[in-house]
């Protein structure tokens, strides 16, 4: 059995420590993302739809 780390969540054996180090990357990186509008959906439809209409022939 592997000795236990102290990590910030307590102490854990080595394989949890870094799955919760990637874990905590990932989401650092998905709230950074999404904070600089890089999932949002809404704002690329709005910019394709404007795109997208055309001019009525009169």
């Amino acid at each position: 059995m592997s000795r236990p780390i102290h990590s910030k969540y307590g102490y854990e054996p080595p394989e949890w420590v870094q799955a919760d180090s990637r874990l905590d990357k990932w989401y650092k990186d998905k709230r950074r993302a999404s904070k600089h509008g890089a999932f949002s959906l809404e704002k690329k439809r709005r910019k394709q739809h404007a795109k997208d209409k055309k001019m009525p022939l009169s």
